[in-house]
């Protein structure tokens, strides 16, 4: 392996912790396509009964899915790292706003608030129209019950009606005062459990006496938790099917997945029942199922918001519109100081006024796109190089392949360790006993995470280093630059068979295709946005309804704030490429928030050219 270099340039911002610069070795291009058995329904269970109780097993699939790969590479010259870096302090929010009559337009936060201020609508109706909607513990739940798991009528209520009466007392807290949205079931909220999509267990899951820091930060400005949304089990694949909770489907076409895992959050926003929501993201868990849904979807700069205890996973928001995405982002990045971890780091001064526009693609990765995406994303491309002044420059990142694996075992083992610690806490474990308590699909792939050996857990540290100092390096090479790829190289995942909604399901290749794009933001702490550019036609045998697709942009650690104007440019992209009458389908949001102004909506969530809704008189 060639010794690194370091470019000349010396412009680039430094942060607490920021990487070194380093070029890294050169070589060549390569993907491969996997080699992990695809099991769903009884098979699946059998399966996952064998593997949890046979280690041979448990390391042949680990040998055979690839993972040991990384002791063929010369990483000596790179040490191990886990930490990342914290970020810039956030700047004022500006409003980009779209027409009334715009097709498929979202309604956002400043929708609710001006028609709060202007007392046409009060928060307590909002909360009052949406409960039926979403609780479970009704005679006959809705299929909007699917995406929550649990809701606080009691506390809902409350919130809703002081809010209410702050309003008329014209003392509203701000824009997001009375606004609905909704957590995923793996952060905690006072007076929820978090199940992180497990079956009920008392013992397990408690009821939690605190609220994570952003969440409260949330609430201080008057938003309303509506409760806690779905998710797939323990966040081990990205399709959201959960036999414990019930499988969300995607709001454009009922036989396809939501995403997974922050599957029920994204429904939420997509299906128009709240305009944003919080999700986690430690393997694309926010952007995938923001890409299936047609929404906005940030990953943010590892250790920007709250503490997650991992060297992969971040929380951040889920929403309709970038506008409503920036605001929930600001509020909840506010760094907590009784927490030295949650971005309290920030660099000397203000970011630039203006930014430099260069968009850096790795051509054969791109290409590797289903050519349906690929041809969305390429007009999208050739959109922001054409009519938006982008420079497009063409890059090369070294070990994709092997990069990947490293992540893959890294956040599965991590994951192994927790839910080890979780199961029976108090009681001594046999080699097999934590494994009881987990579904056929998470029996299966724990057991396999918990086999990584500590040489490869520490080989995939210093790779994670390696990768890390090359971005540096091309950061620094080209300031301000973001790297651009579809969000997903395939336009959503459909579901096989209603067995697999049943049994659960894994496909390891399909679900380290899906990942074959975002895995590398999550394993180098940086910051990721998913932005909706167009619709495909779904698969024949997959039902009715287009599928959203979407592109990603990956900026330089701290860049947020550039990756929200370039997001804001996406959205206006969409604005002018989506027509009604081409079965384009952006949903129709605000599902109740229109139905309370004067008239009663009663229709399920339909794709955009079949949304024939019957309205009668509230």
């Amino acid at each position: 392996m060639s010794q690194p270099t370091e470019p000349t340039d010396a412009t680039a911002r430094r942060y607490f912790g920021y990487p070194k610069a380093l070029e890294g070795p050169r070589v060549p291009f390569r993907m491969d396509d996997g080699a992990n058995p695809g099991l769903s329904g009884i098979p699946l269970v059998i399966a996952g009964w064998l593997v949890s109780k046979v280690g041979f097993l448990q390391r042949f699939i680990y040998n055979n899915a690839g993972l040991n790969c990384l002791r063929k590479l010369d990483l000596k010259g790179y040490s191990e790292r886990w930490e990342k870096e914290y970020v810039p302090n956030l700047e004022l929010l500006s409003f980009q706003t779209f027409p009334e009559n715009l097709p498929g337009r979202y309604n956002t936060v400043a929708d609710y608030h001006a028609t709060y201020l202007s007392g046409e609508l009060t928060p307590l109706a909002v909360c009052e129209s949406l409960l039926p909607l979403i609780r479970r513990d009704v005679d006959s739940p809705s299929s909007h019950s699917v995406p929550f798991v649990a809701t606080d009528v009691s506390a809902i209520l409350l919130a809703a009606r002081e809010s209410t009466a702050r309003y008329a007392a014209n003392k509203s807290l701000g824009l997001l005062d009375g606004i609905p949205t909704a957590v995923k079931d793996s952060s905690s909220v006072a007076g929820y459990r978090s199940t992180i999509g497990q079956a009920v267990n008392d013992e397990l899951f408690p009821v939690s006496k605190t609220t994570t820091w952003s969440i409260q930060k949330l609430q201080e400005c008057g938003a309303i938790v509506l409760g806690k949304t779905n998710m797939h089990d323990w966040g081990t694949d990205i399709t959201g099917c959960n036999p414990n909770w019930g499988t969300v489907r995607n709001p454009y076409n009922s036989q396809y997945y939501a995403g997974g895992s922050s599957g029920g959050s994204a429904y939420a926003v997509a299906a128009g029942l709240i305009p944003f929501a919080l999700g986690a993201d430690g393997g694309g868990s926010i952007r995938i199922p923001c890409a299936f849904c047609g929404v906005y979807g940030l990953k943010p700069t590892h250790g920007r918001i709250d503490n997650t205890k991992s060297t992969a996973i971040v929380i951040g928001p889920i929403a309709g519109t970038m506008t409503d995405l920036e605001a929930m982002y600001r509020v909840m990045a506010q760094p907590n100081p009784l927490d030295p971890t949650c971005g309290q780091f920030a660099p000397p001064g203000a970011l630039p006024p203006s930014r430099t526009k260069i968009i850096g693609i790795c051509k054969p990765w791109f290409a590797r796109a289903e050519s349906s995406v690929l041809n969305l994303c390429q007009q999208a491309v050739d959109y922001y190089q054409n009519k938006l002044g982008y420079e497009v420059v063409e890059i090369e990142i070294p070990y994709l392949a092997e990069g990947q694996k490293a992540h893959a075992f890294t956040i599965l083992s991590e994951l192994a360790i927790r839910a080890r610690a979780q199961h029976l806490p108090n009681q001594i474990h046999t080699s097999t006993s934590w494994l009881s308590g987990l579904n056929a699909a998470n029996k299966f792939v724990l057991s396999v995470g918990a086999q990584t050996k500590a040489q490869d857990y520490l080989l995939a540290q210093q790779l994670r280093n390696l990768l890390m100092q090359y971005l540096a390096f091309l950061y620094k090479k080209h300031p301000g630059m973001i790297i651009v790829t579809p969000t997903t190289p395939m336009p959503g995942w459909n579901i096989k068979s209603e067995g697999d909604l049943k049994y659960g399901s894994s496909d390891g290749n399909s679900t380290l295709r899906g990942m074959e794009y975002i895995w590398l933001a999550n394993f180098c702490g940086t910051p990721a946005l998913s932005s909706p550019i167009g619709y495909v036609d779904p698969i024949p045998t997959a039902g009715e309804g287009k599928i959203p697709v979407s592109l990603m942009g990956m900026g330089d650690w701290g860049s947020e704030n550039q990756l929200c104007d370039w997001g804001r440019e996406a959205e206006i992209y969409l604005s002018q490429v989506t027509r009604v009458g081409e079965g384009d389908q952006m949903m129709k949001a605000g599902l109740m928030f229109l139905s309370l102004l004067g008239v009663r909506r009663n229709c399920k969530v339909a794709k955009r050219r079949d949304i024939e809704c019957r309205w009668v008189a509230a």
